[in-house]
């Protein structure tokens, strides 16, 4: 009835395969990338813009747009997948119920999409 560690050996041989196997990795990118940085390479680049312009410089908001809607579809699949897998798990009961609110969900998403498709904001000129 006592504590036996060996159920834990495939859990630690996990844990130092991930070690071993991500030290690797990262010797080997030092050893073998190219060591030939140039301004360009080294420069800070972040939301497509430069890092160092002034603040209040006019920027294109579509940019942000199509990131923003991005996000918002990414998470209707990443929503999607786990509910798919459970459906047919699910008591009979609440199937027909997970299936509607699905529904209504992606319903109000295609709203969405047609509404933004309609205003323009998939154009990208």
């Amino acid at each position: 009835m006592g504590l036996d560690l060996t159920d834990y050996l495939p859990i630690l041989i996990f844990f130092a395969l991930a070690i071993v196997m991500g030290a690797g990795f990262l010797v080997a990118a030092w050893v073998v990338a190219p060591k030939s940085p140039d301004k360009e390479k080294v420069s800070a680049y972040e939301c497509g813009f430069n890092a160092f312009d002034d603040a209040r410089m006019k920027f294109d908001v579509r940019f942000y747009l199509v990131s923003i809607l991005f996000i918002i579809f990414d998470l209707e699949v990443a929503f999607l997948f786990p509910w798919a897998l459970t459906l047919t798990d699910m008591p009979a009961d609440i199937a027909p119920f997970a299936f509607w609110s699905m529904m209504a969900f992606l319903g109000v998403l295609t709203v969405g999409f047609i509404y933004e498709w309609k205003k323009g904001a998939l154009e990208w000129e």
